[in-house]
This record gives C-alpha cells, structure tokens and sequence, in this order.
C-alpha cells in the first residue's frame, strides 16, 4: 500500500484497507515466512529446535505468552524480534494517545474527531519499529505507571468531574495499543499490580480509582522470568499464570560451537582490535568451555544461572588483553596467548554468584579454577590422556616433557614480554614441538605457540607441572624438581 497519499479516513477506506488485530498481523506474517523458508528469528541460535518451534506455535495460536528462563538466554530478544513480524506502517487517527485504529476506534478523542470530521478525520502512519513497549518489573511499579491515573489537572482545566473518562491519564500498557508490550522479570511486579493485569488480558477492559471503562486494547503481551523456584522476591499469581496462553522455557547453548557464535555475534570489538589481535581457535574453545565450568560448578549458584553475556564480556576483556600488550610493545600485530586470561577474570568475577559469599578474593580464586577446570576438560579432546594412576618408570607422551623441566629449573613468562622474547622462551622448550608435530601434525602454524603454552596450563592441571603466579607473569617449574634440590 503506498502510504504516503493517504492522509485521510476517507482515503484509507477507498484504499480498501482492513484492519485486523496484532495477533492475527503477527500470525498472518509469520505463516508467509514459514511459507517462504524465511528464517523467523534470525540472529537467535540454539533455540531452532526447541524455543523457536515453541514460539511459532505460541504466536500461531495467538497467546500472549511467557519466556521462562534464568538471565542471559535471549528472552528479551526474542521479544523484541518479534517486531519483525508485524505489518510495516499500520494507520492511526492522528493525534491519538492510544493509537487509535481509524476504522475501529476505541478512545472517547478518536470517536469525538471521526464523528465531527467523518471521512475528513486525519491519519499518520506507525512504523513497526514504534510498537514495542518494554518495562521492567520493581517492586516501586504501580497501577498508575502501567494502566492509568485521574488526572486533577485536566480534571480542573476541562471543568470535568473525576468519574468522566476524559480525564484520565493513560499508563504505559494503553499507550501500547496495537503493539508489543513486554513486562520483563514478571515476578518482581507487586500481587496487587499482577491482578490489575487480569481484566485486560481477558476482558478487554481497564479500571481506574474505582470505575470500569470499556476499553478493548488490542496488545500482544510478553512476560519474561526467571524460574520461581528462584525468585524469592514473588512469584506469578495463579489467575495471572491462567490467562497467559503459552508459557516457554529458554535454555543456554548446548555445545561450545553454538556459544562461539554468539559470542562472536555480540561481542563490540572493533576493527582495529580484529587487524591488531589474531584468536587462535582454540582460545575461543576455552573462553566458552569457562561457562560450560562455571554452569556446573559446586561454587556457583546454578539458580541464578550464568549469563552469555559472560562469555561476551570475556572476549571483549580478552581482546583488550592483547591488544593492551601489543601497544605497550609497539608492534601492530600480536597473537593472543593463553597468559591473556588473567585478563578476563573481573569479568567472570561480575556475573557469577557465589553460593557462599566471602571476600572479593574468593571469587577471583573461582575465577582462576573455571579457567583451570576448562583447560583440563579440552586437554583429553587434543592431546593423550593423563591417566590418574600411571606405574612408576613408565614412559608416558609427556615423560621428555616433564623431564626437561626437572633438569632445568623452568621458566618465566612475563605478561608484557615481547611476542619475540615469549616465543624464544616456548622455543627453548624442545619436547613441545615433539608433543605437537605427534599429536597435533595438521595444527595452523600461527595456533603453534598457543598449543604450547596450552600444554603447559594442561600439564599443571593434571598435577604434572608446577605453576606459580606472581605480579608480572607466570612461572612453570617442576612439581619436585625445586623441592628436591633444596634438600
């Protein structure tokens, strides 16, 4: 429809438009997209085959409906991709604070201006982009925020009694007419304000300071929360639960692969750090793997969940590891090692919650074992198994290694050592580049030092190698070497 010459109620009814509610706009696009093989929910992933089914479903079936899932897994997103299956522009009598559908107006201003003006009655056009409302749920939240107050001002100024309907102040939720409205971390909304909410989704009506007005608002609403079992602040009432028509359970990405490509999706780098930093695969394999430890460790609370953005914020840290390195080193181009990750810590330290809090050096010690446990847990997949019990003179792939290290002491590696000086220092240790031309023979050369070291963080986590952290960088040594020859 060609939009732009229609300004008028008599021009919007000789076009022959008809209007339909949101659910059946959002229905009717959707069903051309699965048509089509459109992709719905593009920029989602690892919901294709769980959440998003659901979701079409839902959305076929016009519910409002309930993201149910622990934070960081995409609920708000999905909500707001849904703005992509609505009609481009849809027409509003022009001056309407509830979008007023011309051919079904439903406020005491439209109906008085389509009766005074008729055919004359003037339109605009709303994008698609200005129909999605979102609001947070607080405990501070009131009926007046979300559906509406008296106004004593309009009230004084119209010499109009508080019992007449054209003094009322509308909240946020008529405001959002013919829109998307999303109540994100449901629970938290006060019983009393869940309850304002029956009568809208059921009836079609709202009620303010004491009487009932008619009003049909045509919304899709989405609720987000968090699972109840650990929200200890509220939960969603019982009428309220029963008027929602879907209720969906999100999940976090179920392989490193699929968290990779969110992470690379959502991370804000820019192109400067993409030229200065080269990310070894298998960095970005750990980095994720972190999340994966933290999910299933007995430190952290697994009911208040561990957000992606983690794993986001943790590569953008990463990142500014190296790229840090390479401009106090005045070179233009570094590789990112595995030292890098002391950097990422601040940033798991902030979106974790620990099941005993205790001082703020306890969540870095945390921190420091989820990077530990995710290297021991991708070292089997790369390299020989270590096997807990091994017969004592056995040769094991590891033994020259080990060996090396006994009779030399060990090594530093500083933070801000040179890419030179740090690749000298993995050089010198021989039985590495044994390890991976055996192990790792089709390994891309600009990976090579970054497998070394990662050898090395394996071997200290299989108890194999001793490694000490100190104000300006590493120290790999011997388990006993160092004891020994103090004797």
């Amino acid at each position: 429809m060609e939009i732009k010459n229609i300004n008028t109620l008599g021009q919007l009814k000789a076009s022959g438009y008809k209007s339909i509610s949101i659910k059946d706009e959002l229905r009717n696009n959707l069903r051309e997209k699965i048509k089509s093989g459109k992709p719905v929910f593009e920029g989602v992933h690892g919901f294709e085959n769980t959440v998003i089914p659901e979701l079409e479903r839902a959305i076929l079936s016009r519910h409002n409906i309930n993201l149910l899932g622990l934070r960081g897994q995409a609920k708000t997103r999905l909500a707001r991709k849904m703005v992509e299956l609505l009609d481009e522009y849809i027409p509003f009598v022009t001056g309407s604070e509830i979008n007023d559908d011309p051919l079904n107006p439903i406020s005491r201003f439209a109906k008085d201006i389509i009766a005074e003006k008729e055919d004359e009655t003037p339109i605009s056009w709303l994008h698609r982009n200005e129909r999605f409302f979102e609001k947070l749920a607080t405990p501070d939240v009131t009926v007046a925020d979300l559906i509406g107050d008296v106004d004593p001002i309009k009230a004084a100024n119209l010499k109009l009694s508080y019992a007449d309907d054209r003094v009322i102040h509308f909240g946020m939720i008529p405001r959002a007419n013919r829109c998307i409205f999303v109540i994100n971390e449901l629970p938290d909304l006060q019983a009393r304000i869940q309850v304002a909410l029956f009568n809208i989704l059921q009836e079609g009506d709202i009620q303010i300071r004491g009487f009932k007005l008619r009003m049909p608002l045509d919304m899709q609403f989405i609720f987000t929360a968090n699972p109840e079992d650990y929200t200890n602040r509220g939960s969603i009432v019982t009428p309220l639960k029963d008027r929602i028509g879907s209720q969906i359970l999100t999940h976090y990405p179920e392989s490193v692969a699929i968290a990779r490509t969110i992470t690379e999706q959502e991370a804000k780098l820019d192109e400067t750090q993409h030229r200065l930093v080269y990310v070894p695969s298998l960095a970005k394999d750990i980095l994720e793997q972190i999340s994966f430890e933290a999910r299933d460790s007995e430190y952290i609370d697994n009911k208040s969940g561990v957000s992606a953005r983690m794993s986001i914020t943790a590569f953008e840290n990463l990142m500014s590891t190296a790229e840090r390195r390479a401009l106090k080193a005045g070179v233009d181009k570094t590789t990112l090692r595995l030292s890098d990750f002391i950097g990422i810590i601040p940033a798991i330290t902030g979106k974790v919650e620990l099941v005993y809090e205790g001082e703020q050096e306890g969540a870095a010690a945390v921190a420091q074992n989820l990077i530990g446990s995710a290297i021991r847990t991708l070292f089997p997949t790369l390299l020989p198994k270590i096997e807990k019990l091994e017969k004592q003179g056995e040769k094991t792939p590891y033994s020259d290694l080990i060996e090396w290290f006994f009779a030399e002491s060990g090594f530093e590696l500083l933070d801000d050592a040179s890419d030179k000086k740090y690749q000298a220092i993995l050089d010198e240790v021989t039985p590495l580049e044994v390890l991976i031309k055996k192990y790792q023979p089709q390994l891309d050369k600009n990976d090579q030092y970054f497998f070394k070291e990662f050898i090395l963080w394996g071997l200290v986590e299989y108890k194999k190698l001793s490694k000490d952290r100190f104000a300006q960088g590493h120290q790999f040594k011997d388990m006993y070497g160092s004891y020994i020859s103090k004797l």
